[in-house]
């Protein structure tokens, strides 16, 4: 449902850093949406449709 930085660097393989700019950046973006954020996680689902080529199983 969430993950976290750790979740975020090993999928993508970036630092901690660039991990935490992205859920911030994506985060900004879910809630113009109007929908509820959680600092430091990130939805796995919203992750996948932005980055190309990554599979969420249910």
């Amino acid at each position: 449902m969430y993950m976290d930085v750790d979740d975020v660097c090993a999928i993508l393989g970036v630092s901690k850093t660039y991990a935490y700019s992205l859920m911030r950046e994506y985060n900004k973006e879910l809630k113009a949406k109007g929908y509820i954020v959680v600092a430091g996680k990130i939805s796995t689902k919203f992750l996948a449709e932005k980055i190309y080529g990554m599979k969420v199983e249910d």
